[in-house]
């Protein structure tokens, strides 16, 4: 592993033109006397912002999925960089859909993954062996990877959460003994159509479930959310992040957005953790865990009245979250067949082929109709295998429809 001089951090940070990206590069340019930032990596849809990123950040190397775009990046490379007064480029270029990987396995001391999608997988799994602390936005890799991640661990904590509910959970387990937990319980905003009843929903269209009354976010993410997906990713990433059973793990409705998570101890207590919704916080931390760093966010103003409401979860109408259940319970690869059926319909609906609620009942239909894998069994092969068949069970669901 690389490290700078005056205790500074070297980070890698995957999907930097993304929502969690940009974010993370604001950060980054904040506090440079903390971070020296090695490498930079995207999918290539904007060339000229990871460009811009990669010359003012400094960085010694840039990566990017697509090798269609490689020409378009070295183009945007070479402008920002005369347009920052340098003469020469030196900045190394990956392409094609293992570039990701391989910058991240090149041993930072900290990988931000933020990476949509199961295709994080790979470079969590190159960061983890390289023995770099990996803050994790990608909950995907972990729900697909599962066993494979853990067992990619070469050393205790080594994986840092990011998604701003388990960075909260991460945060109130300060607050006792492992021992001393007897609930993790994650908090859902509802998204836009908490309270409407499944025939409401019928309807809904891709522009409505875009439009998220909290949070900004990619479409993947955001549809997630308007379906309470992303609810169910994130148990079972916090079932595989925190070792707690999932019949030990609840789900609440609170739309203020601002009790991120909590937990409960066994004498009755639940510490909770409150900020207002600002993804640079969890990003932040994950940076700099255990330390926290200053000017991130704006704190909550406690000399203003607010009301925070808290409320069950419909799983009747918004089925996700019973789902997960049922896929964690069901074998290893299961969860990675539930994510990647998922994506498959979100796309779809993005593209207007299907309708809302198609989306969870067709991921309910290959998630029945999966074998399973053992944990025994559970091999980087065997996730890839069980990824493809629910990509394709998912389009044969969708066409019989």
């Amino acid at each position: 592993m690389t490290t700078t001089p005056d205790s500074t951090r070297t980070v890698t940070l995957l999907g930097s033109t993304g929502s969690i990206g940009t974010q993370a590069v604001d950060i980054l340019t904040r506090h440079r006397d903390r971070f020296t930032v090695t490498g930079l990596s995207a999918g290539g849809a904007d060339p000229t912002l990871l460009a811009r990123q990669a010359v003012a950040l400094g960085v010694q190397a840039v990566a990017v999925a697509d090798p269609d775009a490689a020409g378009a990046v070295l183009a945007e490379l070479s402008r920002a960089s005369a347009d920052a007064g340098l003469r020469q480029l030196g900045i190394e270029l990956l392409a094609g859909p293992d570039a990701a990987a391989e910058l991240a396995g090149r041993g930072a001391d900290v990988v931000l993954n933020g990476i949509t999608g199961s295709v994080g997988l790979g470079p969590t799994l190159a960061a983890l062996a390289a023995g770099s602390t990996l803050a994790l936005a990608n909950k995907e890799s972990l729900v697909v990877g599962g066993r494979l991640v853990h067992r990619a661990q070469v050393r205790p904590g080594q994986i840092v959460p990011v998604d701003s509910e388990h960075s909260a959970v991460a945060q109130c387990l300060r607050g006792g003994a492992r021992g001393e937990v007897t609930r993790l319980v994650l908090t859902a905003s509802g998204g836009p159509f908490r309270g409407r009843t499944r025939a409401e929903l019928a309807a809904v269209t891709p522009e409505q479930a875009l439009a998220h009354p909290t949070w900004s976010m990619g479409p993947v993410v955001t549809v997630n959310s308007a379906t309470l997906m992303n609810k169910g990713l994130e148990l079972i990433e916090a079932h595989l992040l925190f070792d707690v059973p999932a019949a030990d793990i609840q789900v609440v409705v609170h739309p203020q957005s601002v009790v991120h998570s909590m937990v409960e101890f066994a004498d009755g207590s639940t510490i909770a953790q409150a900020s207002p919704p600002d993804m640079r916080l969890p990003i932040a931390l994950g940076l700099s865990w255990p330390d926290r760093l200053g000017d991130v966010a704006t704190p909550c103003d406690w000399t203003r009245a607010s009301s925070w409401t808290f409320e069950p979860l419909d799983e009747e109408v918004f089925g996700a979250v019973t789902l997960a259940r049922a896929a964690l319970a069901a074998s290893a690869t299961h969860p990675a067949v539930y994510n990647a059926a998922n994506e498959e319909c979100v796309a779809a609906f993005l593209e207007g082929r299907i309708g809302f609620l198609d989306i969870v009942s067709t991921v309910e239909a290959v998630l029945a109709a999966h074998e399973g894998t053992t944990p025994a069994d559970v091999t980087l092969d065997a996730v890839h295998d069980a990824e493809t068949w629910a990509r394709a069970r998912a389009r044969e669901v969708l066409a019989a429809r």
